[in-house]
């Protein structure tokens, strides 16, 4: 196949926009269209999304990104794809109509369903199947409640009329108009579903949620050839050859391919995941044990770790609270007070998750006196991202009994120098920043054109990869323990504060 002055669109299907990008053979980023969508919040714990608007804004994104340098089908050289994770769709397979909105990740309204699951003692074994510890964040337990509270669907579900996919999944059946059914293995990895040892969907955990086999799309790996497009958006066909859960692809974007690279994504929320190569680790430290990617025959495994809310944080203060008019605000405000004036922010706002996995932990605003500002809450919220990841940092260093030698960092919020400098001084360990920072994209374009042959291996994909800053610590660790000592006392307050 001939690629000269061809490009590879990567779909960044994300919890609040949908978003294109294309790139060039040398890993620039040649266009970019972004679209939001709405966001619903029913009840408190609640979140969906409107499976068709996703569509339509990210059919959107491509067309504009492809407008933006009047460039057309025939100039792709095929199609990589990142997606948010976990989010829960069901749909009518001879229609393609959606039974209800998508689940998002970030819901809880299946929190006491889980916690029934784990006092009848179904954790070991969940775990031990699938890397996973039993939440409300994993798509199981939302697809179950879809059956069990959508009139007539698994009456629909038991005849085999339902489809169950992730966003990639949907993503993939409307780009083929409903030809293709089948998410990728690290998709699949996160759905509680799926063995991450005999690489199957599992059938005792299936009958255990009572969910049908039939709804459960085909398993494929990362990166090779899948189908080709057949959609209206598109002049010509085009491969789509490379798939991954957002956080897996940025780990691939970063290029942390050998045991022991980790990064770390700031978007709505955060998330430290390391390659931990041919074995999957099974953590002692509440973290997760996922599939990275696969690759031929060869299945790369991860430590993972969870953080619900970290940009999303400072979106709350934006949306809800109306205390700051735009994200970018925050550093400037943060640098215009000496200290957070004894000001911490549990940002448990869909509760905890790694180490803690407390669903029923509220987000809480400690330390305010008459003298604190709007600048405390901005810094205190900005400190709260980054005392997150530390928990996880140190329960990921607990599982490989050695210390993290650096941790490469993306997404929008990695941009804040304050945010990086207090990550570095808090961790006690080297942040890096890569210069492009759209690495889930990246990830996706880079799984997708090793798909087709657009970049012929790892080697020629370590050229794209270049550095833009190191962060290293430089509060003295007196400090920096003194700090983490009042963010642990602030944290205590926030455990189980929902329960009755």
């Amino acid at each position: 196949m001939e690629f000269k002055n061809k490009y590879v669109l990567a779909i960044d299907q994300g919890t609040t926009s949908s978003r294109v990008i294309l790139f060039n053979n040398h890993g620039d980023i040649i266009s970019l269209a972004q679209k939001a969508f709405q966001q619903y919040f029913p009840k408190p714990g609640w979140v969906e999304h409107d499976p068709n608007e996703i569509w339509y804004t990210q059919s959107s994104a491509i067309t504009e990104a492809m407008a933006k340098i009047d460039t057309t089908s025939e100039n792709i050289a095929c199609i990589g794809i990142a997606n948010q994770r976990e989010t829960t769709i069901v749909w009518d397979r001879e229609t393609g109509f959606p039974v209800y909105n998508a689940i998002v990740w970030q819901d809880r309204r299946t929190a006491d369903y889980c916690e029934e699951m784990k006092a009848k003692g179904y954790a070991a074994m969940i775990q031990a199947k699938t890397g996973l510890i039993i939440d409300a964040y994993f798509s199981a337990t939302k697809i179950r409640w879809i059956l069990e509270n959508v009139k007539g669907v698994r009456e629909r579900a038991e005849r085999g009329e339902l489809c169950f996919g992730t966003v990639d999944c949907w993503l993939t059946w409307k780009l083929t108009r409903g030809k293709h059914f089948f998410t990728d293995i690290t998709n699949a990895s996160r759905t509680m579903l799926y063995n991450i040892h005999t690489h199957k969907w599992d059938d005792e955990l299936l009958n255990l949620f009572d969910i049908p086999k039939s709804m459960m799309p085909d398993v494929k790996g990362s990166s090779e050839v899948y189908c080709d497009t057949s959609t209206e958006i598109f002049k010509t066909n085009i491969p789509i050859s490379g798939m991954a859960g957002d956080q897996q692809s940025a780990l691939f974007g970063q290029l942390c391919l050998e045991p022991g690279m980790t990064k770390t994504t700031y978007g709505t929320g955060c998330f430290m995941v390391m390659n931990t190569g041919e074995i999957p680790v099974q953590s002692q430290n509440n973290l997760l044990t996922t599939i990275a990617w696969k690759m031929g025959d060869k299945v790369t495994y991860a430590l993972e770790g969870s953080v619900f809310v970290g940009g999303a944080a400072i979106q709350w203060l934006r949306d809800q609270l109306g205390l700051i008019k735009n994200a970018s605000v925050t550093e400037e405000m943060a640098k215009s007070v000496q200290d957070n004036g004894g000001v911490y922010f549990v940002p448990a706002l869909t509760g905890l998750a790694a180490p803690y996995w407390d669903q029923y932990a509220r987000g809480a605003i400690i330390g305010i006196t008459r003298g604190t500002s709007a600048a405390h809450i901005a810094r205190a919220a900005l400190e709260g991202i980054c005392y997150q990841v530390y928990d996880v940092l140190k329960a990921m260093e607990k599982d490989i009994h050695s210390d993290l030698k650096e941790i490469r960092v993306d997404g929008g919020a990695v941009a804040n120098n304050f945010l990086m400098q207090f990550q570095a001084d808090i961790s006690r360990c080297p942040v890096v920043r890569p210069r492009i920072l759209e690495t889930t994209a990246m990830g996706a374009a880079f799984l997708a054109g090793l798909g087709v042959g657009y970049w012929k291996n790892m080697d020629e994909l370590k050229e794209q990869w270049t550095l833009d800053n190191i962060f290293k610590p430089e509060m003295d660790e007196r400090t920096s323990g003194k700090l983490l000592t009042e963010w642990h006392k602030a944290v205590g307050r926030s455990l189980k504060w929902a329960v009755d």
